[in-house]
């Protein structure tokens, strides 16, 4: 049941992820920041990609996805639509190692150390959802002071 609602809220907020970049209506408005905002909507959103690849993709579901987290915050004017394309295979793989898990494997120990304790891949993925909620809310609060 657990697994279900994890697969629901990371497509919801993939979605909304998607929707946003979607919805810049300058495309290099992405990539602004000034002294108070230090990472840009496209600069978020790679690093988003790489998050959940990195960490449900590479770790519970095998794919052979290397990070390079510093690109993630370096890299630039990445085109609208291939931050677009990033977004829906990043979704289409959380959802399918996400199937593949189940009850028991989620309540076991998440394989890496990455938060400052042990934690179970149940509280893991979790710490994952809200991550991804709150760059997603970020990326909106730029968005609407750019674009509107």
């Amino acid at each position: 049941m657990y697994i279900v609602i994890l697969q629901s809220l990371f497509s919801r907020d993939l979605k909304r992820l998607k929707t946003e970049i979607e919805s810049y209506q300058t495309e290099s408005n992405l990539w602004i920041i000034d002294a108070s905002i230090s990472n840009s909507a496209g600069n978020l959103c790679v690093h988003l990609i790489g998050n959940l690849n990195t960490y449900i993709g590479a770790t519970l579901g095998g794919t052979n996805y290397i990070r390079n987290r510093e690109l993630e915050f370096s890299l630039k004017d990445i085109p609208q639509k291939e931050l677009i394309l990033k977004i829906e295979e990043t979704a289409k793989i959380v959802d399918e190692t996400l199937s593949r898990l189940t009850d028991q494997q989620i309540e076991v120990e998440y394989p890496m150390l990455v938060l400052e304790d042990k934690s179970s891949t149940a509280y893991f993925l979790t710490h994952l959802t809200t991550h991804l909620a709150y760059h997603l809310g970020q990326i909106n609060y730029h968005r609407r002071l750019l674009d509107e």
